[in-house]
């Protein structure tokens, strides 16, 4: 049995838990519809060129984790942002943990999906919210259909989010193979801020495929501020994928620092869909051995006055591989649009590789729009004159490599996970600084 087929066969025995009254129920039965018809991408749809899904597929994961493991703080307790408060959405082997978990209902939500979909206080939000803008293939249908939990965040108009919430997703290896698949759903009000951020972590070396799907809705005036951090062990394989509304005036930014797995496919999706939005696009990736990181992005601006941003570094040793497919897409009525992409990527190695198509594709005539991709190596020149004042040729590489990566760095708002990224940075690259980013 393909696992298409098992995914098809254990959703007609999900139905017999699921409520026939949910909100979503016609949306459930309506996605696996079209998984069924498009099933999983593959290399030969353009988006999917360079990336393909065929190995992460073959184990015979679980769909469901048939045994619960407690997880101890201790033991996941650098996996936290714990230097500061935050709130927490903790799920372990796609179950949630009460334990690990610091949630609210305070003025603001901050919640599970799970209760969301089954309280009818909360209908309202799900029937006005819930797969209206992730998209209709067939990977983010299959995380339609299983909808589960997740985290559920709803920030009311007019507020704002004291600390920051971490959604946190730990697989404890209790299955041979695992497949998880969150979804999270964060609406944010009128005027409203919040800063979040996200994490999957695996804690064995076990096999793990997560299917992600997050849906944010950054309402008039609305201020966004999302961080992905991407560090799991090279057994650890993640679909993500991120969508994105937005109205007039609001701000969302979104940085994705990936550093580790088997392979990883970031689908960031941004719809502008007022005047005077301001999208944020940044992301690292440091990556080695064989490991495959692939960034797809698109900004529509769908009206006039806007501004959208995308700046991505990358850094490929030994035989990895990375991906940069950015879209730039603007309509006829988008006019005085200030568009921005840039990507630019370094080879440590010879035999890591780079595949960079940055696009534009422009329908209005007024508009400022620029992109760029550039792929090297280190300066020489510049790695000289380093070791010509002292500093080793680890240590120079290091810092010319710190430098490449400031620019995504400078622009992250939260100073404790600044200085944890820089941390992990450093680590990738092996050495220890005496300064901090």
């Amino acid at each position: 049995m393909s696992f298409k087929d098992k995914l098809l066969t254990s959703y007609i025995a999900l139905e017999d838990y699921l409520e026939f009254d949910s909100p979503i129920h016609d949306v459930r039965n309506k996605a696996i519809k079209i998984f069924e018809d498009k099933g999983f991408p593959s290399k030969k749809e353009e988006a999917w060129k360079y990336t393909s899904l065929n190995q992460v597929l073959k184990p015979d994961y679980s769909i469901i984790s048939h045994k619960e493991k407690n997880v101890e703080w201790k033991k996941v307790r650098s996996y936290f942002l714990h230097e500061i408060d935050t709130y927490k959405l903790v799920f372990v082997d796609g179950v949630y943990s009460s334990f690990l978990s610091e949630t609210t209902h305070d003025d603001v939500d901050v919640c599970l999906m799970s209760a969301a979909l089954s309280k009818s206080k909360y209908q309202p939000v799900i029937e006005a919210y819930f797969d209206k803008i992730a998209g209709k293939d067939g990977i983010t249908s299959l995380n339609t259909a299983f909808t589960r939990d997740g985290a559920y965040i709803n920030i009311p108009a007019h507020k704002e989010v004291k600390k920051p919430i971490e959604i946190i997703n730990f697989s404890t290896g209790n299955e041979a193979a695992m497949f998880l698949q969150p979804r999270n759903l964060i609406v944010v009000g009128e005027n409203a801020h919040v800063q979040i951020i996200e994490r999957h972590q695996s804690l064995s070396e076990n096999k793990v495929l997560t299917n992600a799907v997050t849906e944010i809705f950054a309402e008039k005036r609305a201020y966004v501020d999302y961080y992905k951090i991407q560090n799991d062990t090279v057994t650890s394989s993640l679909i993500d994928n991120t969508y994105i509304s937005q109205e007039s005036q609001s701000i969302c930014h979104v940085h994705t620092f990936s550093f580790g797995g088997e392979l990883v496919r970031n689908n960031l999706n941004f719809y502008q869909k007022g005047e005077r939005c301001d999208s944020t696009l940044k992301g690292v990736t440091i990556i080695e051995g064989k490991q495959h990181v692939d960034h797809n992005t698109l900004v529509h601006h769908k009206a006039p006055n806007c501004e959208s941003h995308q700046d991505y570094k990358g850094l490929f040793a030994e035989n990895s591989t990375g991906i940069f497919n950015g879209k730039i897409l603007v309509d006829k009525i988008a006019q005085k649009i200030d568009a921005f992409q840039q990507n630019n990527n370094i080879l440590i190695d010879d035999k890591a590789t780079i595949n960079a198509k940055p696009q534009l594709e422009i329908f209005a005539d007024d508009v400022k729009c620029s992109h760029g991709c550039t792929v090297g190596q280190l300066d020489e020149e510049a790695l000289f004159y380093l070791r010509s004042r002292g500093i080793g040729v680890k240590e120079g590489q290091a810092l010319l490599m710190y430098a490449f990566a400031n620019t995504v760095l400078e622009s992250v708002k939260i100073p404790e996970l600044k200085m944890r990224i820089n941390k992990l940075i450093a680590n990738k690259i092996g050495v220890a600084l005496g300064f901090e980013l």
